[in-house]
C-alpha cells in the first residue's frame, strides 16, 4: 500500500494505526535510512528489515519517504540507491500470499517514483491523504485542546487555519501554549 499526500497529513500515523488495529509488530524505516556511501549497505539493510519482519510475521513494514530510494532510474543514477531499490523490488517479489508481511510506504512525490515500484503486485494500492477540511480541522483542534483552558473562538480559528496540515495545527497549539506560559 502506498500512502500519498502532502507533508504533515498523517501518513505515518495512519500506518501506525493500521498496525495497532491489527495488533502486529510495526517495523519503521525512513527511505533515507537505506541511503549510504558504501555500495551494498542499503541493500543489506533492506534485506535485514524484511528478514526481521518475516521472522515476526504477521507484521507491517513501513517505509517513510520512499522516494529517497525509489526515484526513477536513469543514466545518472546513484549506484547505491539503485542497488537498494533493486533489493527492495526483489524482496517484494519474494512475497507469498500467506507470508503475513504487509509493506506500507509513504511519499509526497509519487510522480518521481520508479515505475517498477508502482506496477501490479507491488505498490498497486494507493491511498491519497489530503489536507484536513473544515470539519477535520475542528476535530483535530478539539483533540489538541482537550483538557486545556482557552479563551478564543474555536470556530474562527478553524476558519483561519485553512490549508493547515494536522502537524501544523499541532505546532500552532504547542506554540500558543508555550507563548502563554
Amino acid at each position: 500500500v502506498l500512502l500519498v499526500g502532502p507533508p504533515g497529513v498523517g501518513k505515518t500515523l495512519v500506518a501506525k494505526a493500521v498496525a495497532g488495529e491489527a495488533g502486529v509488530p510495526f517495523f519503521y524505516k525512513s527511505g533515507a535510512n537505506f541511503v549510504h556511501i558504501y555500495v551494498g549497505m542499503g541493500a543489506k539493510r533492506v534485506q535485514e528489515l524484511f528478514q526481521e519482519a518475516r521472522k515476526n510475521a504477521p507484521a507491517i513494514i513501513f517505509i517513510d519517504e520512499i522516494d529517497a530510494i525509489g526515484k526513477s532510474r536513469d543514466l545518472n543514477a546513484n549506484e547505491e540507491r539503485e542497488a537498494t531499490l533493486n533489493e527492495l523490488l526483489t524482496q517484494m517479489d519474494g512475497f507469498e500470499d500467506d507470508n503475513g508481511v504487509i509493506v506500507i510506504a509513504a511519499t509526497n512525490k509519487i510522480e518521481v517514483l520508479d515505475e517498477a515500484l508502482l506496477r501490479a503486485g507491488r505498490f498497486d494500492r494507493r491511498v491519497f491523504l489530503n489536507l484536513p477540511n473544515i470539519n477535520d480541522r475542528k476535530k483535530i483542534l478539539k483533540l489538541y485542546l482537550k483538557g486545556q483552558k482557552y479563551d478564543f473562538d474555536l470556530d474562527q480559528l478553524v476558519l483561519d487555519t485553512s490549508g493547515f496540515s494536522s502537524s501544523a495545527l499541532s505546532t500552532l497549539i504547542n506554540e500558543a501554549l508555550l507563548n502563554m506560559i
